[in-house]
């Protein structure tokens, strides 16, 4: 499913990335864990493509079988656009649009039509038991229910692989419970790949597999 090799990337005189390689298999659950400034985040971005990676000859990272090494800026938002999903710390909800309408935005940029959008949409609300809040703005939805819009919102587009970062980070510890468990859930029913940085040792311990990260390495897995 995905596959990095020699993964460095530096901020000036320091060197947050110090050549990782990484093999993760189709329908697997990773927790990527360590201190902070291990570069957990930076690598979960280099690998959702959303940050370039330094350069070097012997870099490439491939994404459900396709090489995105080289691709262009809109080349690169076109394929997060149809294989990607992301779950952040805090839910970025548009605050003006409903639990439904924030949904469908990304199958809408995906140029998808508006009834086959809210149909999907629709479904997953229903499946992540909030089906009842879809007309609801954020601002009327609780902490767990924003970020299980956030869920649903990543998963519009039936992305391969869905990449989250402290995703339970902002929540009690009752709604982080159900969205870890939530997670096993979708991939048992949809089959996505999940790629998770955290904190949260409940979580990571759950996962399929667990990589340490220390010093911009990976020393265990």
């Amino acid at each position: 499913m995905i596959v990095a090799k020699n993964i460095h990337k530096s901020f000036g005189s320091v060197n947050i990335l110090k050549g990782l390689d990484l093999h993760i298999k189709e329908g697997e659950i990773i927790a990527i864990v360590g201190p902070s400034g291990a570069g957990k985040t930076t690598l979960l971005q280099i690998l959702g493509t959303l940050d370039q990676p330094d350069t070097t000859d012997a870099f490439s990272l491939h994404i459900n079988n396709a090489s995105v090494t080289g691709l262009t800026d809109k080349q690169l938002s076109q394929f997060r656009n149809q294989h990607i999903g992301f779950i952040f710390q805090f839910h970025q909800l548009l605050p003006e649009f409903t639990a439904l309408e924030n949904v469908c935005i990304p199958a809408y940029i995906a140029k998808k039509g508006k009834a086959e959008t809210e149909k999907r949409a629709l479904e997953l609300l229903d499946f992540l038991g909030l089906s009842h809040r879809a007309s609801h703005k954020p601002n009327e939805l609780s902490g767990g229910e924003q970020q299980r819009v956030a869920v649903a919102r990543a998963l519009i587009n039936k992305p391969s692989v869905v990449f989250a970062d402290e995703p339970s980070g902002n929540l009690d510890s009752n709604s982080a419970q159900k969205l870890h468990e939530l997670f096993f859930e979708l991939r048992d029913n949809f089959g996505q790949t999940f790629v998770i940085v955290t904190h949260n040792q409940e979580l990571a311990n759950m996962a399929d597999r667990k990589l340490v990260m220390k010093d911009g390495r990976i020393v265990e897995s």
